[in-house]
C-alpha cells in the first residue's frame, strides 16, 4: 500500500493543505511522486492536453485503463486517483462499478467522479465495495455542454445550493474528499467550512482543503493556460529552443561529434575486417 491513503487525505482536512497534479505517463507520475505530491491523478484531461481534443467526451475506458497502468508502476508513496471519464458511469450503477474496477485493477487507489447527488447511490456501493470515491462539483467538464460552456459557477443562489447539496451528498456517501471546480472563491469556502471531507479547489479559491492543477499548465507546455493556473516554468520554450538546436547541429554536421560516438582506434584492423565481410557478401 502506498504511504498516502484516502483515510490520510481526510485526515489532512483543516490541518495540512493538500497538493494533488496530474499525470499520465510514468515519468510525470515519477517526478511528481518524487517532489512529495500527495495525490497523483490521471485525469480525463488528458483527452486535451495529451491527445488534443478540444473537450473531454471523447476519453475511453480503454484509454483511461492504460494510463493509470503506466502511472501507477512510477508512484511509490502518492495516492494514485483515476477518473470515470464520461458515459462510464452514468448508464447504470453496475456499469458504473465494473469500469471503477477496472481502474482499482489498473492500479489506481481510488477513483474520481464528476457530479454530486445524482450519484450517490453509485458512490455508495462503491464506497461498500472498498473502492474510494472522490467526487467533483461545481465546474463539471463532462457536462460543459449542459451548463453553457466552461464558466465560473456560483453566481446564482441556485448554483450555490445545487454545489452544496452535491458536496452534502457526495460526504453522505462516503466520499473521502470532493473537487471544487472554478467555483467563486465564497462559494468554495462556504462549501469546505460545511462538509466534514476535504475540498480540493480549482479555480476556486484559497480558502479550500487543497489544490489541483494540470501537469501542462504548471510547467507551461502549451503557451495557453485556463485563467486559473499558475505557470510555475515555461518548458514550451525550453524545449522548442532545445528541438531548434537539435535540427540545427543535425543540418549543419555539428552533432554528433566525438564524444557522441565510437569508432575503430586502429583503422588498419578495420579495413581488413570490412574487405572480409565485402568478399564474403560479394561471393
Amino acid at each position: 500500500m502506498r504511504e498516502v491513503t484516502p483515510k490520510k487525505i481526510r485526515e489532512m482536512k483543516g490541518r495540512e493543505k493538500i497538493t494533488m497534479i496530474t499525470a499520465y505517463d510514468y515519468p510525470s507520475a515519477l517526478l511528481a511522486d518524487k517532489a512529495g505530491i500527495d495525490i497523483v491523478f490521471v485525469g480525463d484531461s488528458l483527452g486535451m492536453v495529451v491527445y488534443g481534443d478540444e473537450n473531454t467526451l471523447n476519453v475511453t475506458m480503454e484509454q483511461m485503463v492504460f494510463h493509470t497502468r503506466a502511472v501507477a508502476k512510477a508512484v511509490k508513496r502518492a495516492l494514485v486517483l483515476a477518473d470515470m471519464p464520461f458515459s462510464s458511469y452514468e448508464v447504470s450503477i453496475e456499469e458504473g462499478v465494473r469500469n471503477a474496477v477496472r481502474l482499482i485493477q489498473a492500479g489506481a487507489d481510488a477513483v474520481k467522479i464528476e457530479g454530486g447527488a445524482d450519484y450517490e447511490k453509485l458512490v455508495k456501493k462503491l464506497v461498500r465495495m472498498g473502492i474510494p470515491v472522490m467526487g467533483h462539483t461545481g465546474l463539471t467538464p463532462q457536462r460543459y455542454l449542459r451548463l453553457g460552456g466552461y464558466r465560473i459557477m456560483g453566481e446564482t443562489e441556485e448554483e450555490i445550493e445545487e454545489i452544496l447539496r452535491d458536496a452534502k451528498a457526495l460526504e453522505r456517501a462516503g466520499a473521502f474528499a470532493v473537487v471544487l471546480e472554478f467555483t467563486l472563491a465564497d462559494v468554495a469556502k462556504l462549501v469546505t467550512e460545511e462538509v466534514s471531507i476535504p475540498t480540493i479547489g480549482i479555480g476556486s479559491g484559497p480558502w479550500v482543503d487543497g489544490q489541483v492543477l494540470v501537469w501542462h499548465d504548471v510547467l507551461g507546455i502549451y503557451e495557453n493556460s485556463p485563467p486559473f493556473a499558475k505557470r510555475y516554468a515555461n518548458l514550451n520554450g525550453v524545449i522548442l529552443k532545445a528541438l531548434q538546436d537539435y535540427n540545427r547541429e543535425v543540418k549543419t554536421g555539428e552533432f554528433p561529434s566525438g564524444e557522441h560516438y565510437w569508432e575503430y582506434q586502429d583503422k588498419e584492423e578495420f579495413n581488413r575486417k570490412a574487405r572480409n565481410v565485402l568478399e564474403r557478401i560479394n561471393l
